[in-house]
């Protein structure tokens, strides 16, 4: 009788930690989701205030047609992508092709002294630094979850509910790496 209780107790005590363990990951996971959630709005907002920057900047720049058409189809770009390593290299390119863009405008006085292309600016630099944050947050919660699901012994429960690592999201563009030259 003593020998089929301990069985017991072993079988419920392995019952609870299996179930706390999945719940973890589970939370983990969820965790993941609303991180890229977050990097998803601010992509989103990103995306809505190009449109206007590259409007208010065309009357000035009507010189600049390539430049346009650069951001307009890497915006697009971006929209369609789907996984997070399509959405790291699609907004990789559209962030080059702003920085044309950003210093093609150097060449426009006039325009830089626009007060509502300074706005959008503003907001653009504001939203940059959101989605800037947003990627950290991002990466932290699939560096803790990815750990989670191969550290043993979570790593047994991840297999055997088909838990997989999430992708990074990484910057695919080497110029991005590099720290900004500044000269005198």
């Amino acid at each position: 009788m003593g020998g089929v209780l301990i069985i017991v107790v072993l079988l419920v005590v392995g019952g609870f930690f299996l179930v706390g363990m999945y719940n973890a990951l589970i939370r983990l996971r969820n965790q993941v989701k609303n991180a890229w959630s977050q990097i998803d709005v601010q992509l989103k907002r990103r995306h809505d205030l190009i449109p206007n920057l590259v409007e208010t900047a065309k009357g000035y720049m009507s010189h600049e047609r390539e430049t346009f058409e650069k951001i307009t189809q890497a915006r697009s770009q971006a929209m369609q992508a789907g996984n997070v390593k399509d959405v790291s290299k699609a907004e990789g390119n559209l962030s080059a092709a702003m920085s044309k863009f950003n210093l093609v405008v150097e060449n426009y006085p006039d325009l830089k002294a626009n007060q509502n292309f300074l706005s959008l600016q503003e907001e653009l630099t504001s939203t940059e630094n959101k989605i800037s944050f947003s990627r950290q947050a991002y990466n932290d919660s699939v560096l803790f979850y990815n750990n989670k699901i191969q550290i043993f012994p979570s790593n047994l429960i991840a297999g055997m509910f088909s838990f997989k690592a999430e992708d990074f999201f990484e910057i695919e563009r080497e110029e991005e790496r590099e720290a900004p030259k500044v000269e005198f």
